[in-house]
């Protein structure tokens, strides 16, 4: 501890016998063993200390350069975090546009829709009424009986035998029976419907008397 060799102690041991005695000297040889016992146990609890001290110190700066690290890291984590808030708050920002932007045509589609809607209400009620008021004509003109058709005697049409008495034969009573327009006659009958008569009516009837004929002069009679 003090740096004092083997030789010095042997020095300072004779010096002492001599000045001390040799009866004090065993004595004064424990206490001073005792005081530097003491003086180095002193020694060794400063140094302790300073070591500690310098331990904590080291620890000291150790907490700190943890702090720092750890400080920094926060500080990065916090900037990256930022950097990427940034895109997120931005589309965001832009889905809530875009939102706004739908929500807003949509209610101006609804509004077109809606006025669309009413004004095909408006043009549609005149119409129905005006349907509704043809439906009464249309019901009574299909509810009026059909007129009935008239049979019109034709060329084809065989006439009703009856008995006649044979007469002369008249070139102008035998030219055939031209056939009759039957056009007109279903056109006079719709206009003023009569009461029709049935086929089985017209065959019950009696047939027309016969015409007479004028005879013809002949050549004796001329001369009366």
């Amino acid at each position: 501890m003090f740096d004092v060799s083997f030789t010095e102690l042997l020095l300072i041991g004779i010096i002492a016998l001599i000045v001390i005695g040799p009866e004090r000297l065993p004595g004064v040889a424990r206490t001073i063993g005792h005081l530097v016992g003491r003086a180095q146990r002193y020694v060794n609890e400063v140094k302790a200390d300073i070591q500690r001290e310098v331990d904590l110190s080291e620890i000291t700066n150790l907490k700190d350069q943890i702090s720092d690290a750890a400080n920094s890291m926060k500080a990065s984590l916090e900037t990256a975090t930022e950097e990427l808030r940034k895109p997120i708050q931005e589309t965001q920002d832009a889905f809530k546009d875009a939102s706004n932007s739908v929500n807003s045509l949509l209610a101006e589609a609804k509004t077109s829709v809606k006025e669309a809607a009413d004004g095909v209400k408006q043009i549609a009620a005149p119409a129905s009424g005006a349907a509704a008021a043809e439906a009464p004509v249309a019901q009574i003109a299909d509810a009026a009986p059909a007129a009935p058709a008239i049979p019109v005697p034709t060329a084809s049409t065989p006439a009703a035998s009856t008995p006649t008495d044979p007469v002369a034969t008249d070139p102008v009573a035998t030219a055939p029976v031209s056939a009759v327009p039957v056009s007109a006659t279903p056109a006079s009958a719709a206009v003023n419907p009569g009461p029709a008569e049935s086929p089985a009516d017209t065959a019950h009837e009696p047939p027309p008397p016969p015409v007479a004929e004028p005879k013809q002069a002949t050549p004796a009679e001329t001369r009366k």
